[in-house]
Protein backbone atom coordinates (compact mmCIF):
# COMPACT_ATOMS: atom_id res chain seq x y z
CA UNK A 1 0.00 0.00 0.00
CA UNK A 2 1.40 3.76 -0.74
CA UNK A 3 1.86 5.62 1.95
CA UNK A 4 2.13 9.69 2.56
CA UNK A 5 2.88 12.20 0.90
CA UNK A 6 2.46 9.56 -2.60
CA UNK A 7 -0.69 8.29 -1.30
CA UNK A 8 -2.94 11.76 0.28
CA UNK A 9 -6.36 10.83 1.25
CA UNK A 10 -7.54 14.31 1.72
CA UNK A 11 -6.61 15.11 -2.61
CA UNK A 12 -10.14 13.07 -3.22
CA UNK A 13 -11.63 15.93 -0.32
CA UNK A 14 -10.61 18.67 -1.54
CA UNK A 15 -13.42 19.87 -4.46
CA UNK A 16 -17.01 19.49 -4.01
CA UNK A 17 -17.50 17.13 -7.38
CA UNK A 18 -14.63 15.02 -6.62
CA UNK A 19 -16.50 14.29 -3.46
CA UNK A 20 -19.55 13.40 -5.35
CA UNK A 21 -17.69 10.80 -7.78
CA UNK A 22 -16.08 9.10 -4.42
CA UNK A 23 -19.21 8.78 -2.82
CA UNK A 24 -19.83 5.22 -1.53
CA UNK A 25 -23.30 5.98 -0.24
CA UNK A 26 -25.98 7.30 -2.23
CA UNK A 27 -28.92 8.74 -0.43
CA UNK A 28 -32.09 8.98 -2.86
CA UNK A 29 -36.10 10.60 -2.34
CA UNK A 30 -36.38 6.83 -3.75
CA UNK A 31 -34.98 5.89 -0.44
CA UNK A 32 -37.95 7.51 1.59
CA UNK A 33 -40.91 5.83 3.30
CA UNK A 34 -43.02 8.59 4.60
CA UNK A 35 -44.90 7.45 7.90
CA UNK A 36 -48.18 9.55 8.49
CA UNK A 37 -50.92 9.53 11.28
CA UNK A 38 -54.98 9.46 10.25
CA UNK A 39 -57.01 10.98 12.21
CA UNK A 40 -60.96 11.01 11.87
CA UNK A 41 -63.01 14.17 9.81
CA UNK A 42 -61.14 17.00 7.64
CA UNK A 43 -58.27 18.92 10.05
CA UNK A 44 -55.13 19.07 10.72
CA UNK A 45 -54.39 17.84 14.26
CA UNK A 46 -50.25 19.39 15.29
CA UNK A 47 -48.53 16.70 17.53
CA UNK A 48 -47.07 18.06 20.65
CA UNK A 49 -44.24 15.77 21.44
CA UNK A 50 -43.27 15.62 17.31
CA UNK A 51 -43.17 18.96 16.52
CA UNK A 52 -43.89 19.31 12.77
CA UNK A 53 -45.71 16.47 12.59
CA UNK A 54 -49.35 16.27 12.53
CA UNK A 55 -52.45 13.72 12.15
CA UNK A 56 -54.48 14.64 9.20
CA UNK A 57 -57.94 14.22 8.45
CA UNK A 58 -58.37 12.18 4.85
CA UNK A 59 -58.34 15.01 2.78
CA UNK A 60 -55.07 16.16 4.04
CA UNK A 61 -53.98 12.64 3.56
CA UNK A 62 -54.65 12.72 -0.01
CA UNK A 63 -52.86 15.72 -0.35
CA UNK A 64 -49.76 14.59 1.35
CA UNK A 65 -49.93 11.65 -1.04
CA UNK A 66 -49.77 14.16 -3.83
CA UNK A 67 -46.57 16.31 -2.16
CA UNK A 68 -44.98 12.38 -1.78
CA UNK A 69 -45.44 12.44 -5.74
CA UNK A 70 -44.02 15.85 -6.61
CA UNK A 71 -41.11 14.80 -4.40
CA UNK A 72 -40.21 11.35 -5.35
CA UNK A 73 -41.46 9.77 -2.09
CA UNK A 74 -42.35 6.23 -3.23
CA UNK A 75 -44.60 5.35 -0.55
CA UNK A 76 -46.46 6.51 2.16
CA UNK A 77 -46.70 4.39 6.07
CA UNK A 78 -50.01 5.01 7.26
CA UNK A 79 -51.02 4.83 11.17
CA UNK A 80 -54.65 5.52 12.47
CA UNK A 81 -55.74 7.41 15.61
CA UNK A 82 -58.54 5.61 16.45
CA UNK A 83 -61.40 7.27 18.38
CA UNK A 84 -61.65 5.94 21.54
CA UNK A 85 -65.55 5.08 21.62
CA UNK A 86 -64.12 2.64 18.78
CA UNK A 87 -61.26 1.09 20.86
CA UNK A 88 -61.90 -2.32 22.49
CA UNK A 89 -60.45 -5.28 24.57
CA UNK A 90 -60.03 -7.12 21.60
CA UNK A 91 -59.77 -4.41 18.81
CA UNK A 92 -62.69 -5.62 17.09
CA UNK A 93 -62.16 -2.19 14.86
CA UNK A 94 -59.31 -3.29 13.10
CA UNK A 95 -61.37 -5.60 11.29
CA UNK A 96 -63.80 -2.84 9.81
CA UNK A 97 -63.77 -2.60 6.17
CA UNK A 98 -64.27 0.64 6.52
CA UNK A 99 -62.02 2.10 9.46
CA UNK A 100 -59.65 5.03 9.17
CA UNK A 101 -57.24 3.24 7.50
CA UNK A 102 -59.25 1.56 4.61
CA UNK A 103 -60.30 4.86 4.04
CA UNK A 104 -56.97 6.59 4.42
CA UNK A 105 -56.11 3.73 1.66
CA UNK A 106 -58.27 4.66 -0.57
CA UNK A 107 -57.85 8.31 -0.54
CA UNK A 108 -54.13 8.37 -1.02
CA UNK A 109 -54.78 6.04 -4.38
CA UNK A 110 -57.57 8.24 -5.66
CA UNK A 111 -55.37 10.93 -4.68
CA UNK A 112 -51.93 9.86 -6.67
CA UNK A 113 -52.22 5.84 -7.36
CA UNK A 114 -48.63 5.56 -8.29
CA UNK A 115 -47.97 5.83 -4.86
CA UNK A 116 -47.29 3.00 -2.94
CA UNK A 117 -49.37 2.30 0.64
CA UNK A 118 -47.63 0.38 3.17
CA UNK A 119 -50.51 -0.37 6.50
CA UNK A 120 -49.41 -1.22 9.69
CA UNK A 121 -50.73 -5.08 11.20
CA UNK A 122 -50.94 -4.66 14.76
CA UNK A 123 -53.84 -4.07 17.18
CA UNK A 124 -52.20 -1.44 19.82
CA UNK A 125 -54.22 1.71 17.77
CA UNK A 126 -57.40 -0.28 17.97
CA UNK A 127 -57.38 -1.78 21.50
CA UNK A 128 -58.65 -0.34 25.07
CA UNK A 129 -55.87 -1.68 26.58
CA UNK A 130 -52.79 -0.36 23.92
CA UNK A 131 -51.17 -4.01 23.79
CA UNK A 132 -50.36 -4.93 20.34
CA UNK A 133 -52.53 -8.38 20.58
CA UNK A 134 -55.41 -10.02 22.82
CA UNK A 135 -54.61 -10.07 26.42
CA UNK A 136 -55.35 -13.16 28.49
CA UNK A 137 -56.95 -12.54 32.68
CA UNK A 138 -53.28 -12.17 33.46
CA UNK A 139 -52.45 -9.30 31.25
CA UNK A 140 -50.27 -11.39 28.93
CA UNK A 141 -50.85 -10.99 24.92
CA UNK A 142 -51.47 -14.52 23.75
CA UNK A 143 -49.91 -15.34 20.57
CA UNK A 144 -51.64 -17.73 18.39
CA UNK A 145 -55.37 -15.86 19.19
CA UNK A 146 -53.59 -12.72 18.26
CA UNK A 147 -52.39 -14.11 14.76
CA UNK A 148 -55.56 -15.20 13.95
CA UNK A 149 -56.77 -11.59 14.06
CA UNK A 150 -53.83 -9.86 12.40
CA UNK A 151 -54.27 -12.32 9.43
CA UNK A 152 -58.22 -11.21 9.08
CA UNK A 153 -56.89 -7.56 9.60
CA UNK A 154 -54.23 -7.46 7.08
CA UNK A 155 -56.63 -9.31 4.31
CA UNK A 156 -58.74 -6.34 5.00
CA UNK A 157 -56.33 -3.84 4.23
CA UNK A 158 -55.08 -5.46 1.17
CA UNK A 159 -58.37 -5.47 -0.08
CA UNK A 160 -58.73 -1.67 0.27
CA UNK A 161 -55.79 -1.53 -2.09
CA UNK A 162 -52.84 -1.74 0.71
CA UNK A 163 -49.65 -2.81 -1.53
CA UNK A 164 -47.63 -3.65 1.75
CA UNK A 165 -48.82 -4.87 4.76
CA UNK A 166 -46.25 -4.50 7.47
CA UNK A 167 -47.28 -6.87 11.14
CA UNK A 168 -45.42 -4.83 13.94
CA UNK A 169 -46.67 -7.56 16.38
CA UNK A 170 -44.16 -9.66 16.76
CA UNK A 171 -46.08 -12.30 17.56
CA UNK A 172 -44.16 -16.05 16.62
CA UNK A 173 -45.71 -17.32 12.89
CA UNK A 174 -48.05 -14.26 12.12
CA UNK A 175 -46.05 -13.80 9.11
CA UNK A 176 -46.47 -17.32 7.35
CA UNK A 177 -50.30 -17.02 8.29
CA UNK A 178 -50.40 -14.00 6.33
CA UNK A 179 -48.59 -14.98 3.58
CA UNK A 180 -50.81 -17.76 3.20
CA UNK A 181 -53.92 -16.11 3.65
CA UNK A 182 -52.87 -13.75 1.33
CA UNK A 183 -52.20 -16.33 -1.25
CA UNK A 184 -55.51 -18.00 -0.94
CA UNK A 185 -57.56 -14.71 -1.02
CA UNK A 186 -55.70 -13.86 -4.72
CA UNK A 187 -53.17 -10.96 -3.68
CA UNK A 188 -50.43 -12.80 -4.91
CA UNK A 189 -48.99 -9.29 -5.23
CA UNK A 190 -49.19 -7.44 -1.50
CA UNK A 191 -46.34 -7.65 -0.11
CA UNK A 192 -44.88 -8.32 3.59
CA UNK A 193 -42.52 -6.10 5.43
CA UNK A 194 -42.33 -7.42 8.28
CA UNK A 195 -41.12 -6.01 11.31
CA UNK A 196 -38.52 -8.74 11.98
CA UNK A 197 -36.38 -6.95 14.60
CA UNK A 198 -38.41 -4.80 16.85
CA UNK A 199 -37.10 -3.99 20.38
CA UNK A 200 -38.36 -3.01 23.49
CA UNK A 201 -37.38 0.11 23.16
CA UNK A 202 -38.03 3.97 25.09
CA UNK A 203 -37.89 5.85 22.09
CA UNK A 204 -41.50 5.33 20.99
CA UNK A 205 -42.92 7.80 23.24
CA UNK A 206 -44.05 10.30 20.72
CA UNK A 207 -45.94 8.06 18.23
CA UNK A 208 -47.99 6.75 21.07
CA UNK A 209 -49.27 10.39 21.83
CA UNK A 210 -49.87 10.33 17.55
CA UNK A 211 -52.04 7.38 17.55
CA UNK A 212 -54.14 7.83 20.99
CA UNK A 213 -52.58 5.26 22.96
CA UNK A 214 -50.27 6.87 25.47
CA UNK A 215 -51.93 6.07 29.10
CA UNK A 216 -53.67 3.10 27.85
CA UNK A 217 -51.04 0.47 27.83
CA UNK A 218 -51.11 -1.39 30.64
CA UNK A 219 -47.78 -3.36 31.81
CA UNK A 220 -45.30 -2.91 28.79
CA UNK A 221 -44.42 -4.73 25.93
CA UNK A 222 -41.20 -6.91 27.05
CA UNK A 223 -43.10 -10.31 26.27
CA UNK A 224 -43.10 -10.00 22.88
CA UNK A 225 -40.59 -6.48 21.52
CA UNK A 226 -37.16 -7.95 21.39
CA UNK A 227 -34.76 -7.48 24.29
CA UNK A 228 -32.15 -4.36 23.57
CA UNK A 229 -29.62 -6.61 24.60
CA UNK A 230 -29.99 -8.98 22.19
CA UNK A 231 -28.16 -9.28 18.59
CA UNK A 232 -28.16 -13.23 17.63
CA UNK A 233 -31.69 -13.30 18.72
CA UNK A 234 -32.33 -10.86 15.92
CA UNK A 235 -30.78 -13.12 13.35
CA UNK A 236 -33.39 -16.20 14.39
CA UNK A 237 -36.40 -13.92 13.85
CA UNK A 238 -34.71 -12.48 10.64
CA UNK A 239 -34.68 -15.79 9.45
CA UNK A 240 -37.89 -17.33 10.60
CA UNK A 241 -40.17 -14.07 8.89
CA UNK A 242 -37.84 -14.96 5.67
CA UNK A 243 -38.72 -18.16 5.96
CA UNK A 244 -42.48 -17.45 6.40
CA UNK A 245 -42.78 -15.45 3.34
CA UNK A 246 -41.52 -12.20 4.09
CA UNK A 247 -40.31 -9.96 1.44
CA UNK A 248 -38.40 -7.40 3.26
CA UNK A 249 -37.60 -6.82 6.94
CA UNK A 250 -37.80 -4.34 9.25
CA UNK A 251 -34.95 -3.20 12.07
CA UNK A 252 -36.87 -0.85 14.74
CA UNK A 253 -35.34 1.51 16.21
CA UNK A 254 -33.01 3.06 13.66
CA UNK A 255 -30.02 4.81 14.95
CA UNK A 256 -29.88 2.75 18.13
CA UNK A 257 -29.74 -0.33 16.36
CA UNK A 258 -27.20 0.49 13.13
CA UNK A 259 -25.31 -2.88 14.11
CA UNK A 260 -28.82 -4.71 13.86
CA UNK A 261 -29.32 -3.50 10.15
CA UNK A 262 -25.63 -4.57 9.02
CA UNK A 263 -26.06 -8.01 10.47
CA UNK A 264 -29.23 -8.57 8.99
CA UNK A 265 -28.18 -6.81 5.68
CA UNK A 266 -24.61 -9.37 5.83
CA UNK A 267 -26.12 -12.55 6.77
CA UNK A 268 -29.35 -12.26 4.49
CA UNK A 269 -28.52 -10.19 1.48
CA UNK A 270 -32.47 -9.28 1.74
CA UNK A 271 -33.82 -5.86 1.16
CA UNK A 272 -33.59 -4.23 4.88
CA UNK A 273 -35.51 -1.60 6.15
CA UNK A 274 -34.91 0.48 8.89
CA UNK A 275 -37.84 2.91 11.04
CA UNK A 276 -36.41 6.19 12.16
CA UNK A 277 -38.83 6.35 15.45
CA UNK A 278 -41.03 9.36 16.77
CA UNK A 279 -38.15 9.57 20.07
CA UNK A 280 -35.08 10.45 17.35
CA UNK A 281 -37.21 12.65 15.47
CA UNK A 282 -38.48 13.92 18.57
CA UNK A 283 -34.42 14.34 19.56
CA UNK A 284 -33.02 16.32 16.02
CA UNK A 285 -35.93 18.16 16.38
CA UNK A 286 -35.40 19.11 20.57
CA UNK A 287 -31.33 19.66 19.51
CA UNK A 288 -32.06 22.37 16.40
CA UNK A 289 -35.01 24.36 18.99
CA UNK A 290 -32.10 24.00 21.59
CA UNK A 291 -29.51 25.46 18.92
CA UNK A 292 -27.03 22.79 19.60
CA UNK A 293 -27.57 21.56 15.81
CA UNK A 294 -28.32 21.94 12.82
CA UNK A 295 -31.23 20.49 10.77
CA UNK A 296 -30.52 19.82 7.27
CA UNK A 297 -27.14 18.40 8.40
CA UNK A 298 -28.57 16.13 11.14
CA UNK A 299 -31.19 14.46 8.84
CA UNK A 300 -28.82 13.83 6.16
CA UNK A 301 -26.24 12.58 8.58
CA UNK A 302 -28.61 10.25 10.29
CA UNK A 303 -30.27 9.12 6.95
CA UNK A 304 -27.59 8.50 5.13
CA UNK A 305 -26.07 6.13 8.40
CA UNK A 306 -28.92 3.98 7.75
CA UNK A 307 -27.90 3.62 3.89
CA UNK A 308 -24.19 3.31 4.85
CA UNK A 309 -25.64 0.26 6.98
CA UNK A 310 -27.03 -1.61 4.90
CA UNK A 311 -31.17 -0.24 4.50
CA UNK A 312 -32.49 -0.44 0.89
CA UNK A 313 -35.06 2.25 2.81
CA UNK A 314 -35.52 4.23 5.95
CA UNK A 315 -39.40 5.18 7.50
CA UNK A 316 -38.46 8.51 8.87
CA UNK A 317 -40.81 11.50 10.12
CA UNK A 318 -38.37 13.92 7.82
CA UNK A 319 -38.82 12.43 4.53
CA UNK A 320 -40.18 15.41 3.02
CA UNK A 321 -37.56 17.78 4.05
CA UNK A 322 -34.98 15.46 3.21
CA UNK A 323 -36.37 15.02 -0.44
CA UNK A 324 -36.27 18.81 -0.38
CA UNK A 325 -33.13 18.98 0.17
CA UNK A 326 -32.06 16.11 -2.14
CA UNK A 327 -34.22 17.64 -4.85
CA UNK A 328 -32.63 21.63 -3.77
Amino acid sequence: MSHYPVLRMRRARAAGWSRRLHAETVLTPADLIWPLFVTDGDGEEPIATLPGVSRWGLRGIADRAREARELGIPCIALFPNTPAGLRSERGEEALNPDNLMCRAIKAIKDAAPEIGVLTDVALDPYTSHGHDGLIDEAGYVMNDDTAELLVAQALVQAAAGADIVAPSDMMDGRVGRIREALEDEGHVNVQIMAYAAKYASGFYGPFRDAVGSRGLLQGDKKTYQMDPANSEEALREVALDLDEGADSVMVKPGLPYLDIICRVKTAFQVPVFAYQVSGEYAMIEAAVAAGAGERDALVMETLMAFKRAGCSGVLSYHAPHAARLMGA
